[in-house]
């Protein structure tokens, strides 16, 4: 329980503050940062994950706990907007000593600057389902994943670099 206590004082502190009397925020002060627009941040995502490689780790939930952290690391060719937030990632996957290009159909929403990839019911060639939930924000990634139908499944997270 101990880790509950720091998550309602924050909620406590930000409510407090949402009460305090409102002033007037029309006017930024010299030097604010604009916020980004869509097209900006789309842009911003695709030119990320261009020629890119993820490098970082992975840990299995097994029965409720974390396994040990293992090295993981993805090749991203390109990631292109098909329409709306449908959005297909070409991707180059080494599985059994081979190494092949596939195109991955995800969805990108957004968490006001940070894109959310979300992959819905993916079917891989040895025919297990996945699905995975993962946020990339300033050249970071990190989400999870499993098996459809449960059972396997784990956390992610690490670096996005350039080649």
């Amino acid at each position: 329980m101990r880790t509950l206590s720091p998550f309602l004082a924050v909620c406590l502190a930000l409510s407090c503050v949402s009460l305090a009397p409102s002033q007037d925020t029309t006017a930024k002060p010299a030097g604010a940062a604009t916020t980004p627009s869509q097209a900006e941040l789309e842009a911003e995502f695709t030119k990320m994950l261009t020629e890119a490689t993820l490098t970082g780790r992975w840990s299995g939930v097994k029965e409720g706990e974390l396994t040990e952290e293992r090295n993981e690391s993805y090749n991203i060719t390109s990631v292109a907007k098909v329409e709306g937030d449908k959005w297909t990632v070409n991707a180059r996957v080494k599985y059994k000593g081979a190494d092949f290009p596939i195109a991955i159909p995800a969805k990108v929403n957004w968490a006001g600057d940070t894109a959310v990839m979300s992959v819905v019911d993916l079917t891989m060639p040895g025919g297990n389902t996945y699905w995975a939930r993962v946020l990339f924000y300033k050249n970071t990634y990190a989400g999870s994943w499993g098996v459809a139908g449960g059972g396997v499944g784990g956390l992610l997270n690490g670096l996005v670099t350039q080649k």
